[in-house]
């Protein structure tokens, strides 16, 4: 069987063409499927599509969150439930389109954990696309991996591999990039980038920055150690500087040391402490969040769904 699972939010009017767009090229196929649908607290009421189509459709599931989780915390929920061998993992917003599953399931069937959906003639504006690459740049170097401005969510996922996914209990849920950090056996298809059904993408500046901050801080420990460096440096570089005045002073080339000079030094190792501290203290909270082991959603209630 093959699970397919779609996170919502503010995608109420696509809902019901994806659902009849999925049945009728599964059906064609003759692939059995489920389809989970997680609601992440939309403000347009999704779940109530998605329980209107569980009514006609016992292959349609419905988790709801009660309060936005986000993206990730919410593709967790979907494959932690999900039965099948198979799992996809693709948007609510028409922009995957699920032609593409049957060459999916196809192509992973030649051995392969994982077949990535390779999106090309992305349908996002240049700004989007040039923030996804300047992220996916400074994020490769501090890493060391190799991430793919071309490759979102969608993509098919062998058991082994989501069972994988569901043993770690970190709290960034990052399912692309833990994914790629497993290492599995995997391929990628070229997909046509479609046009998103309706409305406009929750995701904006402001948490593109705080998703890029998280996941750099998740995924490397090059900050600190670049940290380390500028301390060493500065040090270095003041010894020898210290040293050079005080050759110049027993030679009487230099009196007194200038006042401006003393002050845009005290700025400027000033600012560099504070700038290492904040690298610090960003990942001291990120270890008194993984010690507090709160739950990473908690749902309001179920449909279709068996939790034994």
């Amino acid at each position: 069987m093959l699970s397919i699972i779609i996170p919502c939010y503010n995608t109420r009017e696509c809902i019901t063409a994806l659902y009849e767009s999925i049945k009728n090229i599964l059906g064609h196929n003759k692939i059995a499927y489920e389809i989970i649908f997680i609601d992440d607290k939309s403000p347009q009421k999704d779940y109530e599509v998605v329980k209107h189509l569980s009514q006609i459709d016992s292959s349609v599931k419905l988790i709801k969150f009660v309060r936005n989780f986000g993206q990730q915390n919410a593709i967790s929920a979907g494959l932690k439930i999900s039965k099948g061998d198979w799992v996809i993992v693709m948007d609510a917003d028409m922009q995957d389109d699920p032609i593409y599953i049957p060459q999916l399931y196809s192509k992973v069937q030649e051995g392969y954990d994982i077949v990535f959906a390779k999106r090309i003639n992305r349908k996002h504006s240049f700004i989007k696309i040039l923030e996804s690459r300047v992220y996916h740049l400074c994020f490769n170097w501090l890493t060391g991996m190799d991430t793919d401005t071309t490759i979102g969510n969608y993509g098919i996922y062998s058991r082994k591999v989501v069972n994988e996914f569901n043993n770690m209990n970190e709290q960034f849920r990052s399912f692309g990039l833990l994914i790629k950090w497993m290492g599995f056996n995997c391929a990628y298809m070229d997909v046509e980038h479609g046009k998103r059904y309706t409305g406009k993408s929750s995701y904006n500046f402001h948490k593109g920055i705080i998703l890029a901050f998280n996941a750099m801080i998740a995924f490397s420990q090059r900050p600190l150690k670049f940290a380390v460096l500028i301390g060493f440096g500065i040090t270095f570089i003041s010894i020898i500087v210290s040293i050079i005045f005080i050759i110049r002073w027993l030679l009487g080339e230099v009196a007194i040391i200038g006042w401006t000079s003393i002050v845009l030094s005290i700025w400027l190792i000033g600012g560099l402490n504070i700038i290492i501290l904040g690298i610090v203290g960003l990942y001291i909270g990120k270890i008194f969040e993984e010690t507090k082991q709160r739950p990473h959603y908690i749902i309001d209630y179920m449909v279709n769904i068996n939790e034994t």
